[in-house]
C-alpha cells in the first residue's frame, strides 16, 4: 500500500420521507417549538433541500424533543439502483458511536470500583506476553485509553491490517489480533502529552474490562444499555450479513481497497466484526438520538459519573473542541453540545445532545463519498437544530438559500469562530471535487480549512 494510501485511513471520520413519534416522560422544557407539525415539515424540507443541493443517495435523521417526543424524517433512496425510498426505520452501520456504548458500561464499573481511571494499565494487562511490544505501555492510565491522549498509534492505519481485512473478509477478528498491529511500533507522543483518536484505545480497554468481568462486553451493553433503555434497532454489527443493514455506497478510491456499494449478494464487503470496540453497532437516527438524550441525562449509568465522562481534553477535532471519555464535547450557536460521531465504509454518522435545550439530535447518511456530503455531518446536526431552535419564516428561509455562502448551505446563526471549517480530505486531488468536507476519523484525525 503506497503512503498517500495509508493516510487516506488516518484521514476519515468520526465520524462523521416518513415520520413517526413516540412520547415519554417530561423533563423540564427547553426548546422553543411551536408545534410538532410545523417542526416535522421545516426539517423535512431541510433534509430534502441537503440531499438536493449536496446529492448524497439518502439520509435519515431524528429529534428528541424536552418532552421526549421523537421525530424521525428520511430522505431520498436506500438502495439507489433499484430505486428503494429511505425509511426513518432503515438501519446504517453507526461507526465510533459504539464507543459510547462500551463507555457506558465503563462508567458503570468506574462508580463500582472496580475501575480506577488513573490506575495504569499493567495493573492488569503486565503478566500478558505481549505487554512490553505495546507503545507506552508502563505509563498509559485507563483514563487515557478513553480520551485518547495514550500516545497509542492507530491500528488502522497499518497497510497490513487493510490487507488483512481484504484478503480475508470473513475472518472474525479477536482483540489481541487488531492489537498486534502496533506491537513495536513508536508511540505517538509520551502519555499524557498530547490527543491523537485511535480505535486501538478502545479496543485495549475492551480487552482489559472483559479481562476485569469475565464476560463479553457485547453481552453487558445488551443487559445494561439497549434492553433496559429499549434501543431495540441497534444491534452489534458482528458479521458480514446484517439484519436491517441498508445498501451504502463507499467514496472512490476508498482506503479499503473497494468503491461503489457497500453490499453484495447480502454480504457486506469485509467484516464489520473488525470494529468491536472501536465502535461496533448498526442502529437507527431515531435510536441514537433517543441514546444521546438518555445518555447525557444521565440514565445510562449513576448520574454522579456524568462529570467524569463529560471532562474533557483538547482534541484536534475542531477550533474548541473537547474529548472526555467516549464523549465529543463542542461549542456551538445553541451552546455546549455533548455527542459522537461515526464513520464506516459507506456510512456517515453523528448524534449531538444539547443540554441547554434538553433536546438531542441525529443523523445518518448512506454514504461516505466527501463529494456528495460537502460537510462534516456536525453541519448537518446545526442546520437542522436551527430549523428546532430557531425557526424562521419561508420568506427569511428562501433569503438564507438566496445569499447562501457557506460551503453549499445556509450559515449557521450567531457563528462566531472562523469561516473556515476543520477539514479532513482524502487526497489533494479530492479537494477540487469537494468545496468544504469535515470529518474527524475513526482512524485518526488532523486539521485543515475550507478547502475554496
Amino acid at each position: 500500500m503506497s503512503t498517500n494510501s495509508k493516510s487516506k485511513v488516518g484521514l476519515l471520520l468520526f465520524f462523521l420521507s416518513s415520520l413517526s413519534f413516540v412520547a415519554t416522560a417530561q423533563p423540564p422544557p427547553a426548546a422553543r417549538v411551536e408545534s410538532t407539525t410545523g417542526l416535522q415539515q421545516r426539517l423535512q424540507h431541510k433534509l430534502d433541500e441537503l440531499r438536493l443541493k449536496n446529492g448524497f443517495p439518502g439520509a435519515t435523521a431524528a429529534v428528541v424533543l424536552p418532552d421526549g417526543q421523537v421525530i424521525s424524517i428520511s430522505t431520498g433512496l436506500s438502495d439507489v439502483e433499484a430505486g428503494t425510498p429511505m425509511k426513518s426505520t432503515d438501519r446504517i452501520l453507526a461507526g465510533s458511536i459504539g464507543k459510547t456504548y462500551f463507555a457506558a458500561v465503563m462508567m458503570r464499573l468506574v462508580h463500582e470500583k472496580k475501575i480506577d481511571l488513573d490506575a495504569k494499565i499493567s495493573r492488569w494487562i503486565s503478566d500478558e506476553p505481549w505487554f512490553h511490544r505495546f507503545p507506552n505501555a508502563d505509563t498509559i492510565t485507563f483514563r487515557q485509553l478513553l480520551n485518547h491522549t495514550s500516545g497509542i498509534p492507530e491500528h488502522a492505519e497499518s497497510p497490513e491490517f487493510t490487507a488483512a481485512l481484504r484478503k480475508d473478509p470473513d475472518k472474525n477478528w479477536t482483540p489481541l489480533e487488531l492489537l498486534s498491529f502496533t506491537f513495536d511500533k513508536p508511540a505517538k507522543f509520551p502519555a499524557g502529552q498530547g490527543w491523537s483518536y485511535a480505535d486501538t484505545n478502545f479496543i485495549l480497554a475492551g480487552y482489559i474490562v472483559e479481562k476485569i468481568t469475565h464476560r463479553p462486553l457485547y453481552e453487558q451493553v445488551r443487559e445494561q444499555v439497549l434492553r433496559p433503555l429499549k434501543l431495540d434497532d441497534t444491534i452489534p454489527s458482528v458479521s458480514r450479513t446484517l439484519p436491517g443493514l441498508i445498501q451504502g455506497y463507499s467514496m472512490p478510491n476508498s482506503p479499503f481497497g473497494f468503491s461503489g456499494r457497500t453490499i453484495h449478494e447480502g454480504k457486506f464487503v469485509i467484516n464489520p466484526q473488525a470494529e468491536w470496540t472501536g465502535g461496533g453497532f448498526l442502529s437507527t437516527s431515531t435510536d441514537l438520538a433517543r441514546w444521546a438524550k438518555l445518555l447525557y441525562e444521565g440514565q445510562a449509568f449513576d448520574k454522579s459519573m456524568l462529570p467524569t465522562m463529560e471532562a474533557g481534553v483538547p482534541a484536534k477535532t475542531g477550533k474548541g473542541d473537547e474529548y472526555g471519555l467516549g464523549v465529543q464535547i463542542r461549542h456551538t450557536p445553541f451552546g455546549i453540545s455533548y455527542g459522537h460521531g461515526g464513520w464506516f465504509p459507506g456510512y456517515l454518522s453523528e448524534m449531538e445532545y444539547f443540554p441547554e435545550k434538553h433536546t438531542a439530535l441525529a443523523v445518518q447518511l448512506n454514504t461516505d463519498d466527501f463529494s456528495k456530503v460537502k460537510g462534516r455531518t456536525h453541519n448537518y446536526i446545526l442546520w437542522l437544530a436551527q430549523e428546532v431552535f430557531e425557526p424562521t419564516s419561508p420568506q427569511q428561509s428562501q433569503r438564507r438559500s438566496a445569499n447562501d455562502q457557506f460551503c453549499g448551505n445556509p450559515p449557521l446563526p450567531r457563528r462566531t469562530e472562523s469561516q473556515s471549517v476543520f477539514s479532513i480530505l482524502p487526497s489533494a486531488s479530492a479537494r477540487h471535487s469537494i468545496s468544504c468536507g469535515a470529518f474527524v476519523s475513526d482512524f485518526g484525525a488532523s486539521s485543515s480549512t475550507c478547502a475554496k
